[in-house]
């Protein structure tokens, strides 16, 4: 069985590198035969900061993103946040992501990329488990994180990886997968 994992990139700032960091870990993801990878890019998105009047637990779009949003984020097993580190956080486009929608995260698991500078991220991830854990989500705790990101993007814009990072991102897809396996048929067994 194939699980739908959706990459969200976190970033939509004009000189981000989070696509670059999400074409390498896609390279990795689709080399897994259990999962059915997409990739989401919130700048390409471009969820308006949240203009529902209903809150989203009830589920009564009015807007048609909205709705576009609701199919995409329902139809995923799992997913991976890839994102950087703003001022000890994630960035706002992420947050809004989340807060669009409620019912559609629950019981499934969410794994994380993260880069920056010495702290390669960690901080965004920590703040990032909490609303995360508040959607019905589980958030794992392996997870990338990319100290001194700067240094593996080559001259060609291309992210080149070294052997711990490797292996990291493919212990946190082998979790993914054990994770979504669970979820999925405790989602069915709720419905």
């Amino acid at each position: 069985m194939k699980y739908k994992l959706k990459v969200i990139i976190g970033s939509t700032r004009p000189s981000r590198k989070g696509p670059i960091v999400a074409d390498w870990f896609l390279e990795i993801a689709k080399k897994h035969s259990d999962f059915d990878v997409e990739l989401l890019d919130l700048k390409e998105i471009n969820l308006p900061f949240m203009d529902e009047l209903e809150h989203p637990r009830a589920q009564k779009y009015a807007n048609t993103h909205t709705k576009r949003w609701s199919k995409t984020i329902d139809n995923a097993d799992d997913f991976v946040i890839v994102t950087p580190e703003y001022n000890f956080g994630y960035p706002a486009t992420l947050k809004n992501a989340l807060d669009y929608l409620s019912v559609e995260w629950a019981d499934k698991p969410m794994g994380f990329v993260s880069y920056g500078g010495v702290s390669a991220g960690t901080r965004a991830v920590q703040e990032l488990k909490l609303p995360v854990t508040t959607l019905g989500m589980m958030p794992l705790p392996q997870a990338v994180n990319i100290p001194f990101f700067t240094k593996f993007i080559n001259e060609n814009n291309v992210f080149e990886a070294n052997e711990p990072l490797n292996k990291s991102a493919n212990v946190m897809l082998n979790k993914l997968q054990a994770w979504a396996k669970a979820l999925k048929g405790m989602r069915k067994e709720n419905n």
